[in-house]
């Protein structure tokens, strides 16, 4: 993990704070600036707070407040000054950034009929952020594969436990492994495109439609690309169920993840539930636990578990 990555996302004054802190990046998940509200550094199970000189403190009362400056500068940084040029990706709510980081942006949201025009006095900046985990997905492989051939899979996680870390391990190992993968990449967390190139390791034979709605994307890589497998995160809307089935009568695989808690949790979910009825998913791996990434269970395609981890 490359520190100046971020570093140079920040102004002069807020890097200089940062620099003295001697970070972790390996560990650091997030940076968050809010106007008017205490610098935050967060990791996986904890956060810090900075003062002024760029010294760690347990008090908040003594934590370095952001200002609206902060907040513009950070943007300009982030834009390399040039905000018009990011106004699409402003509108969707992110910035995807060198090194495959991506920065959530909040503030005043201005219609164009119910269409997001754009965001203007924004004034809350998340940087995520990128971590790959290469070989995390070691342990499930055996479960999801049959004959040398990959089984169509779902991934369950309440949000921030690592299903897509997970699922693009699976995408880069079945990638270098001989399978074409078209990977639709709604929110530019899986390959994290800047400039079109991926800048996490998705594997070799592997195209992928950035920022694209996932129902017409997957369609749309079946029809152009002869993708063997089809991945996708974050499914359960209406649109991407119909698009499922018709990628399965293309016969491609699938690979895809969805928020969830349990098996039950996913049975219970409209959309998904007929998917599981109609037996689309031949696997089912959980992710549960204190740690991201960590499995609770696998379940084969009839809802039967074939193993589970305490």
């Amino acid at each position: 993990m490359c520190g100046e990555d971020i570093l140079h996302l920040l102004p002069i004054r807020i890097r200089c704070m940062v620099e003295k802190l001697r970070l972790d990046y390996g560990r650091l998940w997030e940076i968050r600036l809010r106007v008017n509200s205490p610098f935050i550094l967060r990791y996986e199970d904890s956060e810090i707070y900075v003062d002024s000189c760029g010294s760690r403190t347990c008090n908040m009362k003594d934590a370095y407040i952001v200002t609206a400056r902060d907040v513009n500068d950070t943007l300009e940084c982030i834009c390399n000054h040039s905000l018009y040029a990011y106004e699409d990706e402003i509108r969707q709510g992110f910035i995807t950034v060198c090194g495959g980081h991506r920065v959530g942006v909040a503030g005043k949201i201005i219609l164009d009929g119910t269409r997001i025009k754009c965001i203007r006095h924004i004034s809350f900046l998340n940087i995520r952020v990128a971590h790959e985990i290469k070989g995390c997905s070691g342990d499930v492989l055996p479960y999801i594969y049959s004959d040398g051939k990959l089984m169509n899979t779902l991934i369950v996680s309440a949000p921030c436990h690592g299903k897509t870390t997970l699922l693009r391990d699976i995408i880069r190992v079945v990638s270098d492994g001989g399978m074409t993968v078209g990977v639709v990449d709604e929110r530019s967390e899986i390959a994290a495109c800047y400039k079109g190139v991926p800048q996490n390791d998705v594997g070799m034979r592997t195209d992928v439609l950035d920022c694209c709605p996932k129902a017409s994307g997957m369609m749309m890589l079946v029809r152009t690309m002869a993708p063997d497998l089809i991945a996708v995160d974050e499914i359960g809307g209406q649109q991407d169920v119909d698009a499922i089935f018709g990628v399965i009568n293309c016969g491609c695989r699938l690979l895809a993840t969805a928020h969830g808690y349990s098996m039950d949790d996913v049975r219970d979910r409209a959309g998904i539930r007929r998917l599981v009825e109609n037996r689309v998913f031949e696997r089912y791996v959980v992710l549960g636990g204190d740690k991201a990434g960590q499995i609770s269970d696998i379940f084969d395609g009839q809802g039967n578990r074939l193993c589970w981890y305490d």
